[in-house]
């Protein structure tokens, strides 16, 4: 494990400001678009390095139970204690997690509520990795499964909510172009950089909801407001986002 990068005090600021939820056993932050949630490479600081400032006294940070693509923005989830990291993840193994996503794209789908099934592979290209479509016997095959639902149509855009059964690697982005609707602001799966005249300046995918189990028991839900900039891209269209 490479050790922690210093913590500059606009780091710390940072960081806490992205606090939506807070616990003895959980923390839930809005990541925003642009930060990657680990692995990042050279010295630009990840979500992950950035815990550092939530450590105990005992130095232990918390512990991501998931990921967010570096361009997606919205709620994630860390474990404060072990015993919670552990919990979190068989529950997230146990499909035990439900997840809300808002995504804007160049036109509703047809139909406009449904599911995409179609499995996934993953295809490494140098220091890339990407995820394809597949036959389910082909031999690297995964399940994935995503189900959407059209929310509101404007000018040249529609506002899609997406609900992912699995956890595939890209999924809801790889499954939105196979079906003709790749997410607006998503250069490596084909979608449009322009809506209505204006750049998009990143992927338009935003993950909305997150509910699970908690590990004191009871369920959980945490919402996260989209950014400005995602609400921008709708407004232009006249689509209003609203908290239904």
């Amino acid at each position: 494990m490479k050790p922690p990068l210093p913590l500059t005090p606009e780091d710390i600021a940072f960081i806490h400001d992205l606090v939506i939820y807070d616990d003895p056993a959980i923390i839930a932050l809005n990541k925003p678009s642009g930060l990657s949630s680990q692995g990042g490479r050279g010295q630009h600081k990840t979500l992950d390095d950035l815990l550092v400032a939530f450590a105990r006294s005992n130095g232990k940070r918390p512990n991501l139970v998931h990921r967010l693509d570096r361009d997606t923005s919205g709620v994630i989830l860390a474990a404060r204690t072990k015993p919670g990291t552990s919990f979190l993840g068989k529950a997230m193994m146990g499909r035990k997690f439900k997840k809300t996503y808002l995504a804007l794209v160049a036109a509703p789908p047809e139909p406009r509520e449904g599911a995409v099934t179609v499995p996934l592979r993953r295809d490494e290209q140098g220091r890339e990795a990407y995820m394809r479509v597949c036959e389910p016997d082909h031999a690297d095959a995964e399940t994935a499964i995503s189900r959407y639902r059209t929310l509101a149509v404007g000018s040249g855009m529609a506002l899609l909510e997406l609900r992912p059964q699995t956890g595939r690697m890209h999924q809801l982005r790889v499954h939105l172009a196979h079906i003709g609707r790749p997410i607006l602001g998503d250069a490596r799966y084909g979608g449009a950089l322009t809506a209505n005249g204006a750049p998009v300046s990143r992927l338009m995918l935003h993950a909305k909801a997150l509910e699970f189990p908690h590990p004191d028991g009871g369920q959980k839900r945490i919402e996260a407001w989209p950014p400005r900039d995602f609400e921008a891209v709708a407004s232009a269209a006249g689509i209003v986002i609203s908290d239904e």
